[in-house]
């Protein structure tokens, strides 16, 4: 173990009704980190993000568009990997010393359907536990393709379908800024966006500290994002 992970695991951040609620089923939608009052200008932060990229880092499929590497895309998205309930969720789910692995805008289009579900990590994998996390951009509600969740699947002993006889699929639905955490483990995928409008979210994972990061944030860090780092958040970018 090392200094900050013990840190953050005697933190009990996370109120113990949503832990256990997460133990159980698999994932949780609580309020996110950033105050009601300021939720305005992290829309406005994305769109000026997207609209800005290009290259590799932006990726535009056939259902979303998708932007990579939100650690230094501005200062309105950083508090929400060194958000205290959700580090605490990553000792709880991941039990040792972890990392970010990923950070990625994602905009679902409208009219889109719902695909299959899907675990984020298998267990064989050096990147399991992975504990994952969704901010509500948008409000997320049943007709714009909310998550939804197999409950209690990520304690299968094999989650790689969903059984005809499981009816009950969780919908993760929330305010704008409301945030969803999750185990990697359970089965879960966006629902079908039935309304006329795209659905914005950010998304990300975090992994064992030993696991390969999907974005090498040292070595992408610029000047501007490293001078206003925590030693907090060094740690958790592994930076």
């Amino acid at each position: 173990m090392d200094d900050w992970f013990e840190t953050l695991e005697a933190s009990r951040a996370l109120p113990a009704d949503a832990a256990l609620e997460l133990h159980h089923r698999g994932f949780i939608v609580v309020p996110g980190p950033v105050p009601a009052g300021r939720m305005e200008q992290v829309p406005e932060a994305y769109d000026v993000a997207m609209s800005a990229a290009s290259g590799a880092d932006l990726r535009i499929g056939s259902t979303s568009t998708r932007l990579t590497d939100f650690v230094n895309r501005g200062i309105e998205f950083d508090g929400l990997y060194v958000f205290p309930p959700l580090l605490d969720a990553c000792c709880r789910v991941i039990g040792r010393p972890f990392k970010l692995s990923s950070l990625q805008a994602r905009t679902l289009r409208a009219h889109t359907p719902a695909p299959g579900l899907h675990v984020d990590v298998r267990p064989e994998s050096a990147d399991w536990p992975l504990l994952g996390f969704i901010l509500m951009i948008d409000a997320f509600r049943p007709e714009n393709g909310a998550t939804r969740f197999a409950p209690g699947s990520h304690r299968w002993s094999s989650a790689t379908e969903l059984p005809d006889d499981v009816d009950d699929q969780g919908l993760a639905c929330g305010p704008a800024g409301s945030l969803i955490i999750f185990n990697g483990s359970a089965l879960h995928g966006h629902g079908a966006n039935l309304s006329d409008e795209p659905r914005r979210s950010l998304q990300g994972a975090f992994i064992p500290r030993e696991g390969q990061a999907a974005t090498d944030f040292a070595a992408r860090m610029q000047p501007e994002t490293r001078l206003r780092l925590s030693a907090l958040a060094r740690y958790v970018l592994a930076a």
